[in-house]
């Protein structure tokens, strides 16, 4: 017979394939930054939840602490980020963080911020990962709950698409063409069973084409960018160099995928291709993969 594991029994940060238990944080986490969009600098609190809360923002900057569910049904915009919302609350730019707690298995946790968007921080996930690994993991007496993709689900818009095949494992995959130089073709492949999260994929950063910033911020957008956060590619060079990856754009639209997939709850089992997508492409399959498993 298997015995349920305790409680209080803990763990360091892992892959989510990991385990089968459900998982919170040992200890708060705790970060502060700029909102790359809004430019408001805003402190967060990451504390551990009970099992089936999910991962919960609270804006605790408003009357009552207006809870935020990380699901795919409090999905507002997806201008350049993801933002969630629930009445007339809302937290933009959670995906950076989101695809940190779902790879490294944090499956309940409430998350207080004190704005409207979620901290770029270096324009990565590597100190959300580094701050959950210090803090570590707590397994939890309750069972995570399996998606597995037994059809081809697939959205698209134009040349564009993402598609989640059954498969026997976890696997993303991710296309991207851009028609500057320093980026032009890239694919990137990751499971979590065969790389490691914190070093393969979390510390790829953001990135941006430097003839778009002023547009862009004649929109209100991108206040909070600096070349300290992102990376800026001209037509013919990077114009703060090293990249991280030969190959780290791919990389960061990875991670994007990553956090917007974890509003099903959970990563799918499934071989998920993107190639020239978006958070709303994203989003629009974990809404499609919801619906098919009843979600």
């Amino acid at each position: 017979m298997t015995q349920s594991p305790s409680p209080t029994d803990t763990a360091t940060a892992s892959p989510v394939t990991a385990t089968r238990s459900q998982q919170t944080l040992s200890k708060p986490v705790m970060q502060s930054g700029i909102g790359l969009h809004s430019g408001v600098e805003v402190q967060v609190h990451i504390t551990p939840a009970p099992p089936h809360t999910g991962r919960v923002f609270r804006r605790s900057d408003l009357p009552e602490y207006p809870e935020i569910p990380a699901r795919v049904e409090a999905v507002g915009q997806t201008l350049l980020s993801t933002e969630l919302g629930s009445g007339a609350a809302t937290v933009r730019t959670v995906e950076h963080l989101l695809a940190a707690l779902v790879s490294l298995g944090v499956d309940n946790a409430y998350i207080e911020v004190t704005g409207p968007e979620m901290p770029l921080l270096d324009g990565s996930a590597q100190l959300w990962v580094a701050a959950i690994a210090a803090a570590g993991l707590q397994i939890q007496a309750a069972e995570r709950t399996a998606i597995i993709v037994t059809e081809p689900i697939w959205v698209r818009d134009q040349d564009a698409f993402v598609v989640a095949m059954p498969a026997a494992e976890t696997r993303l995959t991710y296309g991207i063409d851009f028609e500057v130089e320093p980026i032009g073709n890239q694919w990137h492949s990751w499971t979590p069973t065969a790389g490691t999260f914190a070093t393969e994929i979390a510390p790829a950063r953001t990135f941006g084409l430097a003839h778009q910033i002023e547009y862009l911020r004649s929109q209100g957008l991108i206040k909070g960018g600096s070349l300290e956060n992102a990376l800026v590619c001209d037509r013919d060079r990077w114009v703060n160099p090293p990249l991280r990856f030969e190959n780290e754009p791919v990389r960061h639209k990875l991670l994007d995928l990553l956090g917007d997939l974890s509003l099903l709850g959970t990563l799918p089992q499934a071989h998920i291709m993107a190639y020239k997508a978006s958070h709303h492409l994203h989003v629009q399959l974990a809404k499609a993969i919801a619906t098919a498993h009843s979600i």
